[in-house]
This record gives C-alpha cells, sequence and structure tokens, in this order.
C-alpha cells in the first residue's frame, strides 16, 4: 500500500490541498471546525506530514545536526545532556547516527541533506582534512577529541589530566604495579596513555600499556594478558568503562578477585559503571559543561560571535567498590 498523501487527506475532508497544508503547519486561515474535520480525516488515513519537506521549503532550518556512535554508551549520555542545553535556545536536534553499518561520513550526509546549520560531532574520527571540509561550509563543533583542523572548533575533556587522576588514586592506594589497557586509535586514547605513562614516571615507576580498544571484549582480551603475563599488577587503568566492564568480568571468572587483588578503573562514569553489580571507580567526564560549551560553541559561530575556539573540561574521579589500597590485597 502506497503511503498516504496530503491530496488523500485533502480529498476524504472535501477541501482543498493549500488548507490541508495549512492545518498541518498550524499557520492560520482554517476555521476550529474545518482543522479538526482535516486531522480526523489524516488520522483516518494514517496520514503523517513530511517534515524533512517542510524543513526544505525554509530559509533557515533551526537545526543543529548531531552525530553519535551507537556502541558508545557515553555518547547517549551526551546526547541527554545536549537535549536539555538546547532547551534555552531556539534551535532543535537532528540526531545521525553511526553504527557498524552506516558509516560516519553517511551519517553526516544525511545531516547536510536537511539542511542542519552547524555539526555537533561526538567523537568523531573524520580525518583533519575532511573535517576542515566540512567546516568551510557550516560551523563544525567536534566533542570529545583533541584535533586541529582548519576552521573546526573543539570542546573536550582533558583526557591526559583524567588518566593522572587515575594513576595518583591508585598511588595514593599504595599500589606500584599499574598497568593501562590502551584505547587504540580511539578519541581520547593518545592523551589518556599519554597521562597514564606520565604519571607513573614520575612516581619513579615503569609503565606498562597493553593492547585494548573501545569494547568489553577488547577489555576481556586485555584480562588475558593480565592473568598470563603480568601476575604480578595490583592495578590497571582502563580507556573507557565498556573496555573496564569486560575486564572486571573476565577477572570474576578468574581465580583473582576486584578490588582484593586487582584494583580497576574506567574511564567515562557511564550509568553501566554505577550500576550495583558493577560499582565501578571511574573517570567521569562532566557531560552538562561539554554539551553547553558545544551548544554555546555552535550559536557563537551562528551569530558571528566571539569565542573560543577550543575548550578544555576538567574531569574529575568517581571513586567505587572496584579499587581498594595495596595492604588490603593478599
Amino acid at each position: 500500500m502506497s503511503r498516504p498523501t496530503m491530496e488523500d487527506v485533502a480529498a476524504r475532508a472535501g477541501v482543498s490541498r493549500a488548507l490541508v497544508s495549512i492545518v498541518y503547519r498550524d499557520a492560520p486561515g482554517a476555521s476550529d471546525a474545518t482543522r479538526a474535520r482535516v486531522l480526523a480525516a489524516g488520522e483516518a488515513l494514517g496520514y503523517r506530514p513530511d517534515h524533512r519537506a517542510r524543513l526544505l521549503g525554509r530559509t533557515r532550518t533551526r537545526l543543529l545536526g548531531v552525530t553519535f556512535d551507537v556502541q558508545h554508551p557515553f555518547h547517549g549520555d551526551l546526547i541527554e545532556a545536549l537535549y536539555s542545553a538546547a532547551e534555552s535556545t531556539e534551535y532543535d536536534l537532528a540526531l545521525s547516527a553511526v553504527a557498524p553499518s552506516r558509516a560516519e561520513t553517511r551519517a553526516v550526509q544525511s545531516l547536510l541533506d536537511y539542511r542542519c546549520e552547524a555539526l555537533i560531532l561526538l567523537g568523531p574520527r573524520l580525518s583533519r582534512a575532511a573535517l576542515a571540509d566540512l567546516a568551510t561550509h557550516q560551523p563544525v563543533i567536534a566533542v570529545a577529541r583533541k584535533v586541529k583542523a582548519t576552521g573546526v572548533d573543539v570542546v573536550r575533556t582533558d583526557d591526559a589530566a583524567g588518566a593522572r587522576l587515575a594513576v595518583e588514586h591508585l598511588l595514593a592506594l599504595g599500589h606500584r604495579s599499574i598497568l593501562h589497557v590502551d584505547g587504540g586509535k580511539s578519541p581520547g586514547a593518545a592523551e589518556r596513555r599519554t597521562g597514564y605513562k606520565s604519571a607513573l614516571r614520575r612516581a619513579g615507576l615503569r609503565p606498562v600499556v597493553l593492547p585494548g580498544g573501545p569494547t568489553e571484549d577488547d577489555g576481556a582480551r586485555a584480562a588475558k594478558f593480565i592473568l598470563d603475563d603480568h601476575p604480578e599488577a595490583t592495578a590497571v587503568t582502563v580507556f573507557n568503562d565498556r573496555s573496564a566492564v569486560g575486564l572486571l568480568d573476565a577477572i570474576r571468572q578468574s581465580p583473582r578477585e576486584v578490588p582484593t587483588d586487582l584494583s580497576i578503573i574506567g574511564y567515562d562514569n557511564t550509568s553501566t559503571a554505577a550500576l550495583s553489580h558493577i560499582n565501578l571507580t571511574t573517570i567521569a567526564q562532566n557531560t552538562p559543561a561539554l554539551a553547553t560549551e558545544a551548544l554555546t560553541t555552535a550559536l557563537a559561530r551562528l551569530t558571528d560571535t566571539p569565542h573560543t575556539p577550543t575548550t578544555v573540561i576538567p574531569p574529575t574521579l568517581i571513586p567505587r567498590g572496584t579499587t581498594a589500597p595495596r595492604s588490603a590485597q593478599s
């Protein structure tokens, strides 16, 4: 069956197509009785107005496009904060997902098709050249990635400082054999790796970085390295909460116990980390501040208002049940 059209609604309600358009645009020009008749006809037919066509007909869309990774829980937290931040503006958000079956370039193109006035890209993986090219056509704000690309604004967490907070917490608990599970090429991984190394060296200790990545499977694979090759380790910092949860699950299935034998710290402070059976010590990114700064930067670009092209927000440590003093370990 074909999708009902505005002409179908007009025919059923006994009015012109122009009048149906007036009703669905909530514009003046139709009586209350006519509005009720048109809406009843549309409901009976299952008609849904084409909002995309309406947007394309406007001079301004008042849309801010947001790309996000469906596999990244932290991006979900950021989107919620972005919606809250946008409530006080005259703009709405248009979301476009990046997924294993949907490339980031496709996600961006979808937002461009909707004529979004600015793009807010969460953890973008596009090359600097590609980001700079996008920025020649509309404002582009990269969130949660340190990147230098012409015309691109950046709002991010101080990830090196976050990694140092994690190490300093473990050092204060008496740990001296502290590993780091890397994030590979994920946004923020290089900065967190650098922060970990500098904190260990400052303490006179040798950094050990294990291969990893952003997923639970990456964390589980890292657990095997720890169990097989690093029995002396008493603590580990992990690139993000997802990977830390995978590592935590694998360690709990081994003879070693958390935090009695091994302390674990994640990164992002996702909702999963706070679950009672996870109870993960983690580094929190300030999602409300990141979202507010991203919106503020986008609006500043759109109104030619002076602004800071790079905003770096400090993280905080959230201690929970996966870390304990070294003296408490067997």
